[in-house]
């Protein structure tokens, strides 16, 4: 729980904030986020010098500048380490003419204006699928098998690009929407992801972008993909996604958050949200739980378990489902289920162990010589007894 001067604080910067700009982002008021029980490596049979060594090397910059580790296994916590990193001379000379979407803005990255608010990045991503499936738990979303195009019959969109009429929601959520984007590089000016979140109207960005393969044949990760989901959850629901998380998955967990909002007044789904590790965690316990938050079904077990299914196989044991990433399937089922972010932000879950496991970082320059994503495979997996 925040001290009562933080809070004081914290609205001050937020009113602040709303009051300077016009597209600044929504938060709810902080919550008791803490959720588990502490416990020992020992005791939740995990080698304990794994993780010693885990930290160690994070301290040491081994893997880059990494912000929080948090391990939970059985509903305990038992590692939990916050590293002091100092952005402002690493980060390289930033413009602020669209400061909201600059990376090196220290303002907003990684921590939201000195809070315990930590960039999600790409994550955000696999919770607003969440939020979307709670629409269609609800039935204001009829399936994923209706199709896309119709929520956005507001917009300019190519009358003879006869693919696009074909694509559908669940097109979307796998990113198979045959929509042609080019999002490798984030240093590249051409990517597609950067173009579009410094456009005035991002919904319209993406929709203006021709297609390049038929919907639901080929897997092209594209952000814009996951901004046309929160639109569609707006238009479905008649409540901005954000409000509607508020609702329906922040407000039942106790979760504090802050998002931000494009000029057009939409919701970043694609990498704006802002989680305390904690918020993050809570969100991996959910879908450990099959949508069950303490008796309560937030979302439908079939939604997670069709969330958290290798739609897309990449290869043998690599998949996606909706906006999840599947590092590790078996016979077609899910062993490990991530979100992951740009950065350094990860989020894995391994049912069969009980497991639980939080990576924060900020490194996007340069490549660390180990990456917090290989971590729980490589080293924290065959540590378990």
């Amino acid at each position: 729980m925040k001290h009562p001067i933080q809070l004081i604080i914290l609205s001050f910067l937020v009113f602040a904030q709303l009051a300077c700009q016009s597209n600044s982002g929504q938060e709810v008021s902080a919550t008791q986020e803490t959720y588990w029980q502490s416990s020992t490596p020992e005791a939740e049979g995990i080698d304990p010098l794994v993780i010693d060594s885990i930290h160690r090397e994070i301290s040491n910059g081994t893997y880059g500048l990494v912000d929080r580790f948090l391990l939970i296994r059985n509903d305990k916590i038992v590692a939990d380490y916050t590293y002091e990193q100092n952005y402002d001379s690493v980060m390289v000379q930033y413009d602020t003419t669209n400061f909201q979407y600059n990376y090196d803005h220290t303002a907003w990255h990684p921590y939201y204006q000195g809070t315990d608010l930590h960039t999600m990045q790409s994550v955000t991503k696999s919770v607003t699928s969440v939020l979307f499936g709670i629409a269609v738990d609800e039935g204001l979303i009829p399936g994923v098998d209706v199709l896309a195009m119709p929520y956005f019959a507001d917009y300019n969109v190519n009358e003879y690009d006869e693919l696009r009429r074909s694509m559908t929601l669940e097109d979307l959520l796998t990113m198979r929407s045959g929509i042609e984007w080019d999002e490798e590089n984030y240093d590249e000016a051409h990517n597609s992801c950067i173009l579009m979140e410094l456009s005035d109207d991002w919904i319209q960005f993406v929709l203006s972008q021709p297609s390049d393969t038929i919907p639901g044949e080929q897997f092209e990760y594209n952000s814009g993909a996951s901004v046309l989901l929160g639109k569609i959850v707006r238009e479905a629901t008649g409540k901005r996604i954000d409000k509607w998380a508020e609702e329906k998955l922040f407000g039942p967990l106790g979760i504090d958050y802050y998002w931000k909002i494009t000029p057009k007044g939409e919701v970043d789904t694609e990498g704006g949200l802002y989680l305390t590790t904690y918020g993050l965690a809570k969100i991996g316990q959910l879908m450990m739980n099959e949508g069950q938050w303490e008796g309560q079904q937030i979302v439908s077990k079939e939604w997670v378990a069709q969330s958290l299914k290798p739609s897309v196989r990449f290869n043998e044991v690599r998949g996606y489902g909706y906006q999840w990433w599947v590092p590790q399937y078996e016979n077609g089922e899910m062993k490990i289920f991530a979100g992951n972010g740009y950065g350094g932000q990860f989020l894995f879950g391994v049912p069969e162990e009980d497991l639980i496991v939080v990576f924060n970082g900020w490194h996007h320059h340069g490549r660390p010589a180990k990456s917090t994503y290989r971590a729980l495979q490589d080293r924290i997996l065959p540590g378990l007894n």
